[in-house]
C-alpha cells in the first residue's frame, strides 16, 4: 500500500511510462519463457538423429583405414602408413560413445558388438602392419584377409545397427516433434493471455491516471457554462494533478468571493468604472513599454516553456512539441557555457531548428542528415551550422521546394562537414569576396536576409578559432545550388 500511495504521488509521465515499460516487460517475460521452451525442443529435435550422424562418420574412417591398410600391404609406401595411423587415430577416437559392456537391449547390444568389432579390427590390422615392416610377408597377407573378413562382418552389423538407431531416432524424432507442436500451441495461447492481461492492466492503469483529468475538464466546462456552484475537488497530492485541482480550487473560491464583492458592493459601481480606466490606461502604457523595448530571451524561453506545459495539460501533444523545440533551440542561444560546443550539439540544435523550418514551410522544404559514426565530440565555435542551414533554407527555393542535406564524415585528422542546398548558388566574385582574408561587408551585396554578413561571421569566427585559413570553403553543386564545406580538425581540448 505504501509502494502504491508513493505511485500515485509521482507525477503524470513517470506513471504513464512506468506503467508501459512494466506492460512490455511482462509481456517480454511470457515471450522469452515460450522461446526457452521451444528452443529446448528444438534442440532435442536435432539431437534425434545424432547418433546416426556419428555412425556414418565412424564408418567412413574405418573405410578410410582399410584403404590405406590395403595400400600399405600391396605397395608399402609411406603415405599408405601415415594414413593409415591417422585414420585409426580418428576412428578410436570417435567409439566412445559406444558402450563397453554388453547389454539386454537390442540396441545397446548391437552398438557393444560394433565397438567390439572395430577393436578386432584394429587388433588385426596392427598385426598386419608390423608383420609387413617386418618383412614378413605371409604372416602380413594372412592378417590383412582376416582383418578383411573382419571388416565384412564390421560393414554388416554397422548396416544393422544404423537401421535399429534409425528407427529409434525417427520414434523420438516423432515425439519431439509432437511435444513441439503441443508446446507451441500452449505458447500461442499463453502470448494471446499475456497480451489480453498486459492490456487490461494498461488500461485500467491510465483509467486511473487519467481520471482525475476528466473530473477537472467536466468541472472546467460547467464554469464556462456560469455554473459556480461546483464542489471543491480538495485534493492535497503533491503531484500536477494535485496542483491544477488546488488552483481551481482557489479560483472557485476567487470566483465566489468576487460575485459577492459585486453584490454587496453595487453602490461602489462608478469607482469601480474609474478604476478599471485607470487599469485600461495602465495596460496601454505597458504594451507601448513592451513594443519599445526589446524581447529579452529569457522571458521568451521561459514563455514557450510555459506555454508548452498549457498545450501538454491541454492535450495539444503537436503544439507542446513544437513549442519544446523552440523552448530548446533558445535554451541552447542562451544557455550555453563558452563560445563553443560539440558537433554532436551543433546537430542537435540542427534538429530543433528543422524541425521548427519543416513546421514552417511543411512539404516545401526537404532536409537530409547523413551523419557517419556515433559521436562527435570535436569542438567548433557556438551557433555555426545553424546560419549555414538557415542560408540554405532561404535560398534554396529555386523551384517548388528547397531541398537541403547535411553530411558529417570523420577522417583520420579532419572531420568534413558539408552543407548543401538546391538554390541558384553564388557569383564568383561574390564567393571570392566572402572567402577574402578581410572581407569588406559593406562591398557585399546584402540581400533581404542578411546573406553575405551572416557567412562572414560564421567564417571570421572559425579561422579565428583554429588558426587556419582552408577551414571553410564554398563549392558550387553539379547540379546547381551550393555546397558550404568545413574542415573541423580531429582536436577535442580547444579552449573557449
Amino acid at each position: 500500500m505504501k509502494a502504491l500511495s508513493l505511485f500515485r504521488q509521482k507525477s503524470i509521465r513517470f506513471r504513464i511510462m512506468a506503467s508501459v515499460i512494466c506492460a512490455i516487460i511482462v509481456m517480454m517475460a511470457g515471450q522469452l519463457a515460450i522461446f526457452a521452451l521451444d528452443k529446448r525442443i528444438i534442440s532435442r529435435m536435432g539431437a534425434s538423429y545424432q547418433t546416426n550422424a556419428e555412425l556414418s562418420e565412424l564408418c567412413a574412417l574405418l573405410s578410410n583405414m582399410e584403404k590405406a591398410l590395403e595400400t600399405y600391404i600391396e605397395y608399402k609406401t609411406f603415405e599408405s602408413i601415415d594414413s593409415y595411423y591417422h585414420y585409426q587415430s580418428a576412428s578410436a577416437e570417435k567409439i566412445g560413445w559406444l558402450p563397453e559392456n554388453p547389454s539386454v537391449d537390442k540396441v545397446l547390444q548391437n552398438e557393444y558388438v560394433v565397438k567390439r568389432l572395430i577393436l578386432s579390427l584394429y587388433d588385426l590390422s596392427r598385426d598386419a602392419v608390423s608383420s609387413q615392416r617386418a618383412n614378413d610377408s605371409s604372416r602380413a597377407q594372412k592378417k590383412y584377409k582376416e582383418s578383411l573378413k573382419c571388416y565384412a562382418v564390421l560393414q554388416a552389423k554397422t548396416e544393422e545397427l544404423s537401421n535399429l538407431l534409425m528407427q529409434k531416432n525417427a520414434a523420438l524424432y516423432a515425439e519431439n516433434k509432437e511435444k513441439l507442436i503441443i508446446f507451441s500451441q500452449t505458447g500461442i495461447m499463453l502470448l494471446l493471455l499475456f497480451f489480453l492481461c498486459t492490456i487490461n492492466v494498461l488500461y485500467v492503469s491510465v483509467t486511473r491516471i487519467t481520471k482525475p483529468l476528466s473530473d477537472i475538464s467536466a468541472v472546467a466546462l460547467r464554469l464556462a457554462n456560469r455554473d459556480f456552484e461546483v464542489p471543491l475537488f480538495n485534493n492535497s497530492a503533491k503531484t500536477e494533478i494535485g496542483t491544477i485541482c488546488r488552483a481551481f480550487d482557489r479560483m472557485i473560491i476567487s470566483i465566489r468571493e468576487y460575485i459577492d464583492t459585486i453584490w454587496e458592493n453595487a453602490a461602489k459601481e462608478n469607482e469601480l468604472r474609474e478604476k478599471e480606466l485607470e487599469m485600461r490606461s495602465l495596460y496601454a502604457d505597458a504594451q507601448l513599454r513592451a513594443l519599445q523595448n526589446q524581447i529579452n530571451p529569457h522571458f521568451l524561453f521561459n514563455t514557450m516553456n510555459t506555454g508548452a506545459q498549457l498545450a501538454m495539460i491541454e492535450g495539444a501533444d503537436k503544439t507542446c512539441f513544437f513549442m519544446e523545440q523552440v523552448a530548446d533551440f533558445f535554451r541552447y542561444n542562451i544557455g550555453g557555457k563558452g563560445q563553443s560546443a560539440t558537433i554532436d550539439e551543433e546537430l542537435s540544435l540542427i534538429d530543433n531548428f528543422v524541425y521548427i523550418m519543416n513546421v514552417r514551410f511543411g512539404e516545401r522544404f526537404e532536409f537530409l542528415k547523413q551523419v557517419a559514426g556515433e559521436k562527435h565530440p570535436q569542438h567548433l565555435p557556438r551557433m555555426t551550422l545553424q546560419p549555414l542551414v538557415e542560408n540554405c533554407i532561404r535560398h534554396g527555393f529555386s523551384g517548388d521546394k528547397s531541398r537541403v542535406s547535411l553530411r558529417v564524415e570523420p577522417e583520420l585528422y579532419l572531420t568534413k562537414i558539408t552543407v548543401s542546398d538546391n538554390g541558384e548558388g553564388f557569383s564568383k566574385e561574390l564567393r571570392e569576396k566572402i572567402l577574402s582574408d578581410s572581407p569588406d561587408t559593406s562591398a557585399i551585396p546584402k540581400a533581404s536576409d542578411g546573406n553575405g554578413t551572416g557567412l562572414v561571421n560564421v567564417i571570421s569566427r572559425l579561422r579565428l578559432y583554429f588558426h587556419r585559413h582552408d577551414v571553410f570553403d564554398i563549392l558550387d553543386n553539379a547540379d546547381g545550388g551550393t555546397t558550404f564545406l568545413l574542415r573541423i580538425p580531429n582536436v577535442y581540448d580547444i579552449a573557449d
